[in-house]
């Protein structure tokens, strides 16, 4: 009696340390998700409802919803908003298409295929703040690249001002925006394409399918899961990118080109009102989440409609 009772001890603890050996394992990085992402949050959204600045510690106390109050009243918040939903829809939009072409064009194989592959992932891996001063330097309204060849070919009669004019200047980032996150794209959708099974392809082509009909109703139903993922991951992203703008106008002329996280950039660095920008970021991140839930959920009923 007493050896099955000493059994059955020791098979419950070793349940027991199989349950919790996982979670030791995990610990190291719930510890740093913990730090790095959770309590900052909770810092923000406690800062978000304080008179915070930072130049005057001596009057800092609890406001309420001032802080979101101001940033609604804000004579520049409708059009930043706006300027936001233009930057994401456009480079969204122009970065995958351009991206998917490329992936598909990169799949298949020819001489130096690999070495256009590296020209192509360049991009990514560098600074996207450095991109913009190369850009800004691209786009410069007497000195710039693209307004002396524009004059040499005869396309233009005066230099454009890309980054002194607010309409020029939106298009300006824009572009170099699509240009920067092409590469992602081309990454991500390469990727999936190279994990469809040859032999998938090969029966539809043996029941008449086409290049065009084999991309539409074999290659796109495989690997939309990726397609979904990257999508979602690159409005996050797009949304919360203010390097190439920072690097090519600040937000100017006269603040024209401001998005919402390159507004917040400012709140916090050049006004040092770190109250307001926390209530900002608290909005932003609100937003996102919300965007997040509701793009997964009619993603999952549109596959459970198309399964039906």
């Amino acid at each position: 009696m007493a050896a099955s009772v000493h059994k059955l001890v020791r098979k419950d603890g070793k349940k027991a340390q199989n349950i919790l050996a996982p979670l030791w394992f995990l610990l190291p990085a719930l510890i740093m998700v913990a730090i790095f992402i959770y309590y900052p949050v909770l810092a923000t959204a406690n800062m978000s409802f304080k008179n915070y600045k930072l130049f005057d510690q001596s009057n800092i106390f609890y406001n309420g919803f001032e802080n979101f109050r101001g940033i609604f009243k804000d004579l520049a918040f409708r059009r930043i908003l706006q300027n936001t939903v233009l930057w994401v829809t456009v480079s969204l939009f122009f970065q995958f298409f351009i991206g998917f072409g490329l992936a598909l064009y990169l799949k298949s194989k020819f001489k130096f295929s690999g070495l256009y592959q590296g020209i192509i992932f360049i991009p990514w891996a560098l600074s996207g703040f450095l991109m913009g001063l190369v850009w800004k330097w691209i786009f410069d309204d007497n000195l710039g690249v693209l307004n002396d060849l524009m004059l040499k070919l005869g396309l233009i009669e005066t230099p454009i001002p890309w980054l002194s004019n607010a309409n020029w200047a939106m298009a300006a980032v824009i572009i170099a925006n699509i240009w920067y996150g092409v590469t992602f794209f081309v990454i991500m959708i390469l990727a999936a394409l190279q994990g469809v099974p040859n032999e998938i392809l090969e029966a539809a082509e043996l029941d008449g399918c086409g290049k065009a009909k084999s991309l539409f109703l074999v290659i796109i139903p495989f690997i939309r899961p990726t397609l979904i993922l990257i999508i979602l991951l690159r409005i996050i992203w797009i949304t919360n990118f203010p390097d190439i703008i920072f690097g090519m106008t600040s937000g100017g002329p006269n603040q024209q080109t401001h998005i919402l996280s390159s507004w917040l950039v400012q709140k916090i660095t050049y006004d040092q009102d770190w109250g307001s920008g926390s209530a900002l970021g608290l909005m932003m991140l609100g937003v996102l989440f919300v965007f997040t839930i509701f793009y997964l959920l009619a993603t999952r009923l549109e596959k459970e409609s198309e399964g039906n």
